[in-house]
């Protein structure tokens, strides 16, 4: 019923993602029959909810999502709720207590539009300068600035010591350095609300053009919290492995995606570098702690490549 990584997932929660695990298919039926949809075909792209196409009484097309139970998760329902399409997908219902969420039915992802890397990051930019303004939660922890680049730092750390030899000492090296200079000069008066993971595989094509979504495209999965907006832009360069892996001089074509999202959104490019290199190593040591080598290798030896 839920894609690998995402059993991975829950199963490194103990206990109470064994119980999510058990319970999903009876709190999808009772979602089934609150919201009167019908579940044609689950999605296998997610990493941290079961996600399914559907359709409504109406026949209208819609995509359910229950999320897992992970602590680390920021406020989705709260954010798409504030965003209100502008950005985002369009929040329909949602069930807070299951996690679970109606969302609008949307087309391919950007990573798979077989545009280039530049006239996706152009996308991405343009569209992140618009979900930045997206309002804060006025009260609880997701309204105050997080310093992303210190949670980072701490996790490589943390990660590498426990998974060092698969992971140089030099990319902990430049990734803590890396972090430290992002962490020195986080600004709380300059934060905005993130994405949070604002890859090109989570920009969805909207079906019809709409109010919101001016790029053609909008965000999904949003972690939503208040922070450094180079690190969303971070997240964007974080992939691109084969493209990396195929060039003769990694760090050049590095810096020239960069320049590309500096032009879109005016965020400096060397901290936008410094956030891509951080979320590379975070994010293979992190899949390769959840047992997902095969997420994790391209990610490190591209690291590897760009020191």
């Amino acid at each position: 019923m839920v894609s690998p990584i995402v059993r991975l997932r829950t199963e490194s929660l103990g206990d109470q993602g064994r119980r999510w695990l058990k319970d999903l298919p009876a709190v999808v039926a009772e979602l089934e029959a609150c919201w009167r949809v019908t579940l044609d075909r689950s999605l296998a792209g997610g990493t941290a909810a079961f996600v399914a196409f559907g359709r409504t009484a109406g026949g209208v097309r819609v995509v359910l999502k229950v999320g897992v139970p992970d602590p680390a998760h920021r406020d989705e329902i709260g954010m798409l709720e504030r965003a209100a399409g502008r950005g985002y997908v369009r929040l329909l219902a949602h069930d807070a207590a299951h996690g679970a969420m109606l969302l609008e039915a949307l087309g391919t992802s950007l990573s798979a539009s077989g545009l280039s890397p530049p006239e996706q990051l152009v996308i991405i930019g343009e569209l992140a300068v618009a979900a930045w303004t997206v309002p804060r939660p006025a009260a609880g922890p997701a309204a105050a600035p997080v310093d992303k680049a210190a949670e980072l730092r701490d996790l490589v750390d943390r990660l590498w010591r426990k998974l060092g030899p698969d992971c140089p000492a030099r990319v902990r090296d430049e990734a803590i350095a890396g972090a430290n200079r992002r962490s020195e000069a986080f600004n709380p008066a300059a934060c905005v609300m993130l994405h949070g993971d604002a890859a090109a595989a989570n920009v969805l094509r909207v079906p019809v053009p709409r109010p919101g979504a001016e790029t053609g495209f909008v965000f999904i999965d949003p972690d939503g919290f208040v922070g450094d907006p180079g690190y969303d832009l971070g997240v964007a360069l974080r992939d691109w492995c084969p493209e990396l892996k195929t060039s003769e001089d990694p760090r050049a074509l590095m810096a020239s995606y960069a320049a590309v999202l500096t032009a879109a959104t005016g965020i400096e490019g060397a901290a936008i570098q410094d956030w891509a290199y951080l979320e590379r190593v975070s994010s293979g040591l992190h899949a390769l702690n959840l047992g997902a080598a095969h997420l994790a290798r391209p990610l490190l030896e591209t690291a590897a490549e760009l020191v």
